[in-house]
């Protein structure tokens, strides 16, 4: 046991870019507040934060088709788009204050301009993706995005898919060129440095082992120094459970009420890399497709181009799979440990429920390179098998709770906070949009958990965050201001050289 207390005003648990955000917005915010990250592994950014754990694409529903359903009348529903639109709208008003207030350098370390697009084929389909089209365009958050169902056109768009292409199947394709690569690996590292700068005492190699509320309403931490081996006490007013797959289990030793009756059911992923730079250099864009039929939203194919340490690279997947395994680096126990009694049924439904998914992803896990090469084909037809070589993606741990909707252990896809009632204490669960949406999920954090302060917050925070309570769709002259100036502002409004 080490005699190492400390106290301080608030804890954050891992350091990825949930803590890496909340951490920020704070120092902005009060900056006096004395704040305190654990980190279990050698430095920031490791784990779903990675630049290789990720698929990178600033989720702003420009592509993604799984969040425009279609409804029973043949309607598209667009309202989940706009949403995560506007969502990552707020990221970007961020960034730009960072770059502006010069607290980070150099945006195109971590964010680069690129088409995102659709991709469909199939009568049916292509007839959904002319409809969203016509929803999407017709609203100010998608303005400039163009459809076509024209081969040469595609062609133009889309060389490597194009090519060698033999079939006869309809195919179509949206296209906006506000799209946008975000390396969150880097990002999360150049806030961390911030932070390190500004005097918040960051330790890595420390693993929070237990959480649990004292006499005097505060919360301990029981810490592993993975170096010394010795476990420390350390107490804080509010604590920040952001440790990506871990958080669940942590969530649970808070004993929190809020905490209880939720499940989680990990999945994990696998990119294909292209290794030949002459194949890298004739895609540019992230162009995603629909799920198949019985697949889970985050396995939704899509061929990326993606700048990683300033190099382009040329990324397909993700291929889902399945591990027990909460984190990359995490216990063939986790899924295990994670069964508590007050979340057994829900877990039990869920599996119940869910045994398609289970018979999918367990499939995936045993598909061959060759077999992982034909659903490559599907977007490029002269694929190699030598050109391309796999890359292990993050842990995502989906939730499992009872809703209204869907009953008794119904699988969420997306992102939750779940936090105590006196806001002392707040978790982070789910997956994508995850990331691209941090800025927004951690004012939702600050909102929930310090009601007092947030009222005399507000002008700074309208200072980073100029939309702040206004939506932008709504005020179409507000975004285009909002659009000039980060596009500006990142380096994202003029075509940037293409790295090689």
């Amino acid at each position: 046991m080490s005699n190492r207390e400390t106290k301080t005003d608030v804890i954050l648990i891992g350091a990825g870019i949930m803590s890496a955000t909340l951490g920020t917005l704070l120092k902005e915010l009060v900056p006096d507040w004395k704040m305190t990250v654990f980190e279990k592994l050698s430095k920031a950014g490791e784990e779903s934060s990675n630049e290789w754990n990720n698929a990178g694409t600033g989720h702003a529903a420009l592509c993604e088709l799984n969040y425009t359903a279609e409804k029973p009348d043949g309607s598209v529903d667009i309202s989940k788009a706009i949403n995560i639109n506007e969502q990552f709208q707020v990221s970007m008003q961020f960034w730009s204050y960072l770059v502006k207030s010069k607290l980070i350098h150099n945006p195109h370390d971590f964010i680069m301009p690129l088409p995102h697009m659709s991709l469909v084929q199939g009568e049916q389909n292509v007839t959904f993706l002319k409809k969203r089209f016509e929803a999407l365009s017709n609203n100010p958050l998608f303005q400039g995005m163009e459809f076509s169902d024209d081969p040469e056109k595609l062609m133009e768009w889309i060389p490597l898919i194009m090519q060698d292409r033999t079939s006869n199947e309809p195919i179509a394709a949206t296209k906006i060129d506000s799209g946008t690569d975000v390396n969150f690996g880097a990002l999360t590292r150049m806030l961390f440095d911030h932070l390190e700068s500004k005097n918040v005492d960051i330790n890595y190699k420390h693993r929070v082992h237990d959480i649990k509320r004292t006499s005097d309403g505060l919360w301990e931490l029981k810490v592993r120094n993975l170096d010394s081996g010795t476990v420390e006490r350390h107490t804080a007013k509010f604590v920040f459970i952001g440790g990506g797959g871990g958080s669940l289990h942590l969530l649970q030793k808070s004993g929190i009420p809020e905490g209880k009756h939720i499940g989680g059911f990990p999945v994990s992923g696998i990119f294909m890399v292209c290794k030949n730079p002459d194949v890298v250099a004739q895609h540019h864009a992230k162009v995603y497709g629909k799920a198949k039929v019985g697949a889970p939203p985050m396995s939704v194919p899509h061929l990326d181009t993606r700048f990683i340490d300033n190099k382009k690279s040329l990324l397909f997947g993700p291929f889902a799979g399945f591990s027990p395994k909460f984190l990359k680096t995490g216990s063939m126990l986790d899924l295990v440990t994670s069964v508590k009694p007050d979340n057994l049924l829900t877990m039990l439904s869920a599996g119940a429920k869910n045994m398609p998914l289970t018979n999918y992803l367990v499939r995936q896990v045993m598909l061959s390179k060759e077999q992982h090469m034909e659903e490559l084909r599907e977007f490029i037809p002269n694929a190699k098998s030598e050109d391309w070589d796999f890359v292990v993606a993050g842990q995502r741990v989906q939730v499992i709770k009872d809703t209204e909707a869907g009953g008794k252990g119904t699988l969420q896809f997306g992102t939750e906070v779940v936090s105590a009632a006196d806001g002392s204490i707040a978790a982070l669960l789910g997956a994508s949009p995850g990331a691209s949406t941090a800025v927004h999920v951690m004012l939702e954090v600050l909102t929930k958990c310090f009601p007092e302060q947030i009222k005399e917050w507000e002008p700074k925070i309208k200072e980073m965050i100029p939309s702040y309570g206004v939506s932008l769709m709504e005020n179409p002259e507000l975004l285009h201001e909002i659009h000039t100036s980060t596009a500006q502002t990142l380096g994202l409004s003029e075509k940037k050289q293409v790295f090689s």
